[in-house]
């Protein structure tokens, strides 16, 4: 049965209706909103530590196998920096001129209108960012669990797949009780996975001091896999994706037309340096076919130069993808939470707890799709999949920004990108859209662009026609009394009387 209504019905303080003692009230007020307690600094981890996740520590290998070439590697991880600073700036411009939480979501609202919004929110939401933390979670899992079974090789599935869904957990209960607490873990994460890079890049100088460059004297030498560059440029960039984190929480970034722009000027630069430093550091201290026959690159190096520390390589990656994770998981919602916020998702994802201010419905929704996503384990069809479907994204919003220049010029933009840089990020975003399918098709490009495509089939009858289901009503009713959540413009606080 269904029933047509508003997408962006209030939920009255009649349907909210929580069990307490007689002796307490429920006091309607309206100051439930996303409190502002992100930092510059937390917002340089937020950045720092979404980057540096499980890329940097599984990707080298997938680069340097989709080129060819040690020079050319190098390289490609030198452009996908590059490409990370040239996105960054464009959002900067964005999230400054739109400071609304969700990024792409409002940007491409406002310069497209509701349909291209709604099929970023519907592809993000269920694929993009729970595929990017059962990703993480994995890689977690894999470094976790690696010391524990030094001659089971591989390591069992079952073993590294229970403890990445430990880890997803953990990760979405600290954002669902305090989103203040989980961006001073982020401070703590990005401050240990960097001093675990330090360490590999130490072990690499100490490498190069003992004339270990075989690999790099060899630079260009070999044929360079031109048909599968564009593939490269994907686990590349897959190390570099969050790089745009922050303008998914601009709502709750203190002074973001200031902070921003420098957060973002800080962190990038930053996890560019560490990215060529690691990679040059694998390559004095392992040989070309040590990287590729290595699933766990950082733990291979490790075993290699630490000796008795050897332990310390798996730990500090555990540490690295699960503050990774808690980046995702800072940020993800809060794509669901504006696309509900503006009836494209059921509204219940909109509420916020009015004890804890974070958006429970939609973490505990995220984290129950990446669960799912945990159960198929191929992280190069992931990672393939994943970066084609963000890229798609990424150019549209850059194109966003150029349209909103010409039809909005007077608008009072803090920060303004110069003109030539979201033009290069839409041809870069073409260049990663086309050129992996013409150059190696696949599958997953195609399942990719039909289940984008597949949105529509739920925007027309639950968005533009306004169909409802009657269960939703008692279901949204039930979930705020569970969760203790209310609307942002409504909130409910129990006092005594």
């Amino acid at each position: 049965m269904k029933e047509s209504g508003n997408p962006q019905m209030a939920l009255s303080a009649e349907n909210i209706k929580l069990n307490v003692s007689p002796s307490k009230k429920c006091l309607l007020q309206q100051d439930v909103h996303l409190k502002r307690d992100v930092t510059l600094l937390g917002g340089v981890s937020v950045i720092v530590g979404s980057m540096i996740g499980s890329g940097i520590f599984i990707s080298p290998v997938g680069v340097l196998k989709n080129v060819g070439s040690v020079g050319a590697s190098l390289v490609v991880w030198m452009v996908c920096g590059l490409v990370a600073v040239c996105g960054s700036l464009t959002y900067a411009e964005l999230g400054t001129m739109i400071p609304k939480s969700g990024a792409e979501y409002p940007y491409l609202k406002e310069a497209f209108g509701p349909i291209p919004a709604f099929l970023f929110a519907w592809t993000s939401s269920l694929v993009i960012k729970p595929s990017a933390v059962a990703i993480i979670g994995l890689v977690f899992g894999e470094y976790l669990i690696h010391p524990f079974f030094p001659d089971c090789k591989p390591v069992p599935l079952l073993v590294i797949k229970l403890a990445s869904a430990c880890c997803i957990t953990l990760v979405c209960f600290l954002n669902c009780y305090s989103l203040k607490i989980a961006a001073r873990a982020q401070i703590v994460f990005t401050t240990a996975k960097l001093l675990a890079l330090f360490v590999v890049i130490a072990c690499g100088i100490f490498a190069l001091t003992q004339g270990l460059t075989d690999n790099l004297e060899s630079g260009f030498s070999g044929d360079v896999h031109w048909s599968t560059v564009g593939t490269a440029f994907y686990q590349g960039l897959w190390a570099y994706d969050g790089w745009n984190q922050l303008n998914y929480v601009t709502e709750e970034l203190k002074n973001p037309s200031v902070n921003l722009p420098r957060a973002i000027m800080i962190g990038i630069p930053l996890v560019t340096i560490v990215y060529l430093l690691t990679n040059i550091a694998y390559l004095a201290g392992l040989s070309v076919t040590e990287m590729m026959i290595s699933r766990a690159v950082a733990v291979t190096f490790g075993n290699k130069f630490l000796g008795a520390f050897a332990w310390f390589i798996p730990l500090g990656v555990a540490i690295s993808t699960f503050g990774g994770a808690n980046g995702y998981s800072i940020t993800g919602p809060r794509i669901i939470f504006s696309a509900a916020r503006h009836g494209h998702m059921p509204e219940i994802l909109a509420t916020v707890s009015y004890k804890r201010y974070t958006p429970v419905a939609a973490i505990l929704f995220q984290t129950f799709i990446a669960l799912l996503v945990l159960i198929p384990n191929d992280f190069d069809t992931l990672v393939n999949y994943f970066s084609f479907s963000m890229w798609i994204f990424h150019g549209g919003s850059a194109l966003a920004l150029l349209v909103l220049r010409r039809t909005q010029p007077d608008r009072h933009r803090p920060y303004k990108v110069p003109i030539f840089i979201p033009i290069l990020v839409v041809l870069i975003a073409l260049y990663l859209i086309i050129f992996p399918i013409a150059s190696q098709p696949a599958w997953e490009y195609m399942y990719a662009t039909l289940f984008i495509l597949s949105g529509l089939l739920f925007y027309i009858p639950f968005v533009h026609l306004n169909l409802r289901f009657t269960f939703m009503k008692p279901f949204t009713t039930f979930v705020q009394q569970l969760f203790l959540v209310a609307p942002l413009s409504q909130y409910y606080d129990i006092k005594d009387t």
